[in-house]
């Protein structure tokens, strides 16, 4: 398996993808937690809730797929 695989880059793709997403959700979250008020904190936590479950499927997906794939 050489490093320009594609379906390695695949995967370390959506891993990256992943990674900065949960960043971002961890962000929105805090700042909806403690800085907004009203109906932005609801809005952010939600928005923020949202991305870290998309990049949990991410991480979900990508793992599947390094366990599972065709090592022909």
């Amino acid at each position: 398996m050489a490093a320009s695989d594609p379906g390695r880059a695949g995967i370390r793709s959506r891993l990256l993808w992943s990674g900065i997403l949960a960043v971002i959700g961890l962000i929105l979250l805090f700042v909806g937690l403690t800085v907004a008020d009203g109906t932005a904190a609801w809005i952010e936590v939600a928005v923020a809730i949202v991305l870290l479950l998309v990049s949990y499927g991410l991480q979900y997906v990508a793992r599947r797929e390094g366990v599972y794939r065709d090592r022909g």
